[in-house]
């Protein structure tokens, strides 16, 4: 178990998250028809609202609203399906809640357009590196980024943390030269995408403080991916248990914000993870008196 600092996540609009005092939920929207877990469930603008409003009454912290599948194989859209896809779900989740919003996109353009229509936060799967310039809408606009690491379309170090701190080095070195804020963003390690064995990802998992030593936020993606599959046997509509089990220790090595499919199975598992951490720091400062 490791400790973490407490620290204000800055986001677009004027908006903060509180990291480190407790584990935060971000709800996977899905705007799409072929989502590798729930693809088309929600693929309306009423559907993907009254979804994302039942995510927040179960405790999600942040809805992250994607209008194009990441998983492999997945059909690419255009920027403007996308962007027709995203808009009108994030304006009216702008009028009808005071959750924070997220946009799941690598493009500049679908980021600018979902800032503009009341999403806080931008969150690239491509850690920057397929459309830069979407490091300098975030910093223009203020907006939270979640840079991911991936291993899509490039060759890999064969030691996963050494790959990430090649990937995230350079995807950070590209935030910092557009003029993203330091308080603005937060790493994901990119559990499932090219980590091709489950071993990897176990490994990557067993490992997550290493990669805490970048010096930033963590948030992790684990909801219901193949590995886990492969771990239990179960398809990935039956992997929210699994879900919940690496929320709690990814909690534990230091993870901060957990996107998940299944919010409120995922609450539970971190109220206990944090209920531990308390007691935990409670005994520490027992000891030293």
């Amino acid at each position: 178990m490791v400790s973490e600092n407490v620290t204000n996540w800055h986001l677009a609009h004027g908006r903060k998250l509180l990291l480190g005092e407790k584990g935060r939920l971000m709800a996977i929207v899905n705007v799409t028809p072929d989502s590798f877990s729930d693809g088309g469930r929600h693929f309306s603008v009423e559907r993907a609202v009254e979804h994302a409003l039942s995510c927040i009454a179960e405790g999600a912290d942040i809805l992250d609203i994607g209008g194009e599948s990441t998983r492999p194989g997945g059909d690419p859209v255009s920027a403007a399906e996308e962007q027709d896809r995203v808009a009108p779900v994030i304006e009216r989740l702008a009028k009808e809640t005071d959750a924070l919003l997220s946009i799941d996109t690598y493009r500049a353009e679908t980021a600018r357009v979902a800032v503009a229509a009341g999403a806080h936060i931008v969150n690239d799967v491509f850690g920057l590196q397929r459309e830069p310039d979407i490091a300098e809408v975030a910093a223009k606009t203020g907006a939270g980024l979640c840079i991911m690491h991936t291993g899509r379309d490039r060759q890999k170090l064969a030691d996963v943390v050494a790959d990430q701190f090649a990937f995230l080095e350079r995807s950070l070195e590209i935030a910092v030269a557009a003029g993203v804020a330091r308080q603005a963003i937060t790493l994901d390690p990119g559990f499932g995408f090219a980590k091709e064995t489950t071993e990897e990802n176990l490994e990557l998992m067993a490992r997550l403080e290493e990669v805490s030593a970048l010096g930033y936020p963590l948030l992790v993606g684990t909801s219901r991916k193949r590995f886990l599959g492969t771990v239990t046997g179960r398809e990935p509509a039956d992997r929210d248990a699994a879900t919940a089990a690496t929320t709690a220790l990814l909690r534990l090595k230091g993870a901060s914000v957990f996107r998940v499919h299944n919010v409120a199975i995922n609450r539970d598992a971190l109220l206990v993870a944090d209920a531990m951490m308390a007691a935990g720091r409670k005994a520490a400062r027992e000891c030293v008196k």
